[in-house]
């Protein structure tokens, strides 16, 4: 019967019987119906390999090169934003690769005179500059870096907070957000209150809320910092202000902001020039005020450094710690970079200082 082909309207050969025929006829039936219905299946498992090869093309290959997206709100009525991590190529901040230093890297290819400095290039994971990065240092309010990624861990930012005594509990003349007792505000909002504004007093609120008292919290900080690898580092409170036993190294501020940077809510932050916070009194009347950022790069007391830009940042300052700063930046091509100083002499010295330390990134881009 090899040959020949059949259809419902197709003559009977005179060869066959007209029971034959239609045997035939009912045997090229079902073998279309077998044939549709490979076709049916092979299309859906065609689809789901298409699918399966742009996931792992998507999360396994696509992953060394993450973007990090900073949760702007449209619909927030905060004021003025600075550089960002919406675009470039940026590293998991989790990744199991760190860039690794064993002790300083080109010392002489800046003239730093800061005690300490470091500076890390997030995409291929190298130390492009190094000074005394395992020094330990008091950090002033860079700790804030730690007390942040506690919060974003472990905290719910729709919590509302009813501010304590435990906020006069700081150091007269510090900075603070001036939050008083019985003021109601949310959880988030101290968040961006304390690294904006490095306040100190919305960080001990902060504290007292997550922990359920500040010492508990610093446990959690010290907790974190260790399951981190940061070895060098014992915080005693989560502001930052001189305490002997509250230091840190250049080497573990980049382990803590490279963790940070895993929220998007933390790049927002810290890459804001201001925010507006509406909240209440005790006696329920209304408190509207702006936070500055304490970065001189977003008030522009600083000069902006050449061939990068400043994606967001933290300050520290007090006259044990000197002034520090801990930056996130981007080159040209959107690559991005995590540069620390501690102990410059001045802000006046600081910023400078950074800028030359920056400069490294298009020194190594040229390359």
């Amino acid at each position: 019967m090899s040959g020949v082909k059949c259809t419902d309207n197709a003559p009977q050969p005179s060869m066959y019987t007209e029971r034959e025929w239609i045997r035939i006829q009912e045997k090229e039936k079902k073998d279309i119906k077998k044939q549709r219905k490979l076709i049916a299946a092979t299309i859906p498992l065609l689809a789901v390999t298409a699918l399966l090869s742009f996931l792992v093309y998507y999360f396994v290959l696509r992953s060394h090169d993450y973007t990090l997206f900073r949760a702007y709100r449209r619909t927030d009525s905060s004021l003025g934003a600075g550089g960002s991590l919406l675009s470039g190529n940026v590293m998991d901040p989790f990744a199991s690769d760190l860039c690794v230093v064993n002790g300083d890297v080109r010392p002489t290819a800046v003239d730093l005179s800061a005690y300490s400095a470091g500076l890390f290039d997030l995409n291929h994971r190298e130390t492009l500059y190094a000074k005394d990065v395992f020094a330990r240092r008091s950090p002033a309010s860079i700790t804030k870096i730690m007390t942040a990624l506690v919060t974003l861990k472990y905290g719910n930012l729709d919590d509302i907070v009813t501010v304590t005594p435990i906020v006069k509990d700081i150091e007269f003349g510090s900075s603070v957000c001036d939050v008083k007792e019985g003021d109601v505000l949310s959880l988030e909002q101290l968040l961006y209150g304390m690294l904006i504004a490095s306040g100190n007093d919305a960080a001990m609120m902060i504290a007292e809320h997550i922990g359920g008292s500040v010492d508990n919290f610093v446990a959690m900080m010290n907790e974190e910092a260790a399951a981190l690898g940061a070895t060098g580092t014992h915080f005693t409170n989560p502001h930052g202000l001189t305490d002997p036993n509250h230091y840190t190294t250049v080497y573990d501020i980049y382990l803590m902001l490279n963790a940070a940077l895993k929220y998007d809510l933390f790049q927002d932050i810290i890459s804001r020039k201001n925010y507006y916070a509406e909240y209440s009194r005790a006696d329920g009347s209304p408190v509207a005020v702006t936070w500055e950022s304490t970065n001189s790069y977003y008030t522009n007391a600083a000069e902006m450094p050449e061939g990068v830009t400043i994606s967001g940042g933290k300050t520290g300052t007090t006259d044990d710690a000197g002034a520090c700063l801990a930056i996130v930046a981007k080159d040209l091509y959107g690559n991005p970079y995590i540069s620390v100083i501690l102990h410059s002499e001045s802000k006046e010295t600081l910023y400078p200082e950074m800028n030359e330390l920056l400069s490294l990134i298009d020194r190594q881009a040229g390359n």
